[in-house]
């Protein structure tokens, strides 16, 4: 095939290795989605036979693609409440959890890319010896206490959806330092089949399916997917991680100006000052949900967009209570309620964000006065 190659080539692998590279991590798949990455991360856990059970803990904060896995795998999802502080996993509930249910998976979100508690997470994961999938599909750039996020988890996800830190348009990626994990998802992520294994893996694999090697990557140990991700978007996304130091110096400084104007007048996500936060919105919490959508719509009349977080309790949407009965978790279902975004991106300047925080104190001071 001549140049330029446009399906998944020699530019996804180097992707592959510069984002390894960047975070901190020995193996990176890359995919056409955060969504899919997390389908990866559930298929290669459930597929490696080391789980102990398919009781898995899932946050009610969360994107339904963060728990979708879960239902679609047959895994045995229960639901944690959501955090005062950060809005991930509530500390508390989790390992009154672990405590119940003793299961062999924990799913964790860094929430909008502000960190968990990870000293306490990590130490819970240490006493009640869990598979920990660390969801950062909306914390690229994001450390806690020096560490980046997306290098806590056995395996975590990205995203690098147009919206996102970092954009290949569409796109994401599975990094873990276990080579026996990312080599099924590897896998996975093309069809299952053993094509572009190093020589000693595909060796391994045909050696234990007693197939002979005739030279081809035609054989299929795993029923996978098609989650390739393209070269023309992996060049994208070589070009963008030269931008990342800049990109997360201007989200952090957006961030914490919007903590400044705000403070007193919304709840909002907290976290120390060794923990840099690179986030995709800054989320705000209204007194009420009627407060909450005056806001947004007066937001909205002013051009600037926003949306209700509706993310805040996966435990209120249909998908979930079809099956399981709705989750009424106190601070889930208060972000549910009351918690909307305003924006953040690299470009926004300390006037924009000042007129922002402008339109929603007025909005929010004028519905506590009854003056709608």
């Amino acid at each position: 095939m001549t140049n330029p190659r446009l399906t998944m080539g020699s530019l996804v692998k180097a992707y592959e290795n510069k984002w390894s590279r960047w975070v901190g991590r020995k193996y990176s798949v890359a995919c056409n989605s955060g969504s899919s990455a997390n389908l990866l991360m559930y298929d290669a856990l459930l597929q490696s036979g080391k789980l102990q059970n398919k009781k898995i803990i899932v946050p009610s904060s969360a994107w339904v693609t963060t728990i979708a896995p879960a239902i679609q795998l047959g895994f045995e999802p229960i639901m944690c409440d959501a955090d005062e502080s950060s809005f991930g996993l509530d500390i508390d509930h989790l390992e009154e959890l672990l405590l119940k249910h003793k299961p062999g998976t924990v799913m964790l979100v860094q929430v909008l890319g502000v960190p968990a508690n990870m000293d306490k997470i990590m130490q819970l994961k240490e006493d009640y010896d869990f598979f920990l999938l660390e969801d950062a599909c909306a914390a690229m750039g994001s450390s806690y206490r020096g560490r980046k996020i997306g290098t806590f988890g056995d395996m975590s996800s990205i995203s690098t959806y147009f919206g996102h830190q970092f954009s290949t348009v569409e796109g994401g990626m599975v990094s873990t330092d276990d080579k026996e994990l990312y080599t099924i998802a590897f896998m996975l992520r093309s069809h299952g089949w053993i094509n572009g294994l190093d020589p000693e893996t595909r060796a391994q694999y045909l050696n234990k399916h007693s197939i002979k090697d005739i030279g081809t990557g035609f054989v299929f140990p795993y029923a996978g997917y098609n989650f390739r991700l393209t070269d023309d978007h992996a060049f994208i996304g070589l070009r963008q991680l030269d931008r990342m130091e800049w990109l997360i110096r201007q989200r952090y400084g957006n961030h914490l100006l919007y903590q400044k104007l705000l403070t007193g007048l919304f709840g909002f996500q907290m976290f120390d000052k060794d923990t840099t936060v690179c986030s995709i919105h800054f989320c705000a919490l209204a007194e009420s949900e009627d407060e909450r959508n005056f806001i947004t719509s007066e937001l909205q009349e002013n051009s600037i967009e926003t949306r209700p977080f509706t993310s805040g309790n996966q435990g209120l949407q249909p998908y979930w209570f079809k099956k399981y009965p709705k989750f009424n978790g106190q601070t889930a279902t208060r972000l549910y309620e009351c918690g909307f975004f305003l924006p953040n991106y690299p470009t926004l300047t300390n006037s924009d964000i000042e007129h922002i925080c402008s339109v929603a104190i007025k909005a929010a001071l004028e519905h506590r006065k009854g003056d709608r």
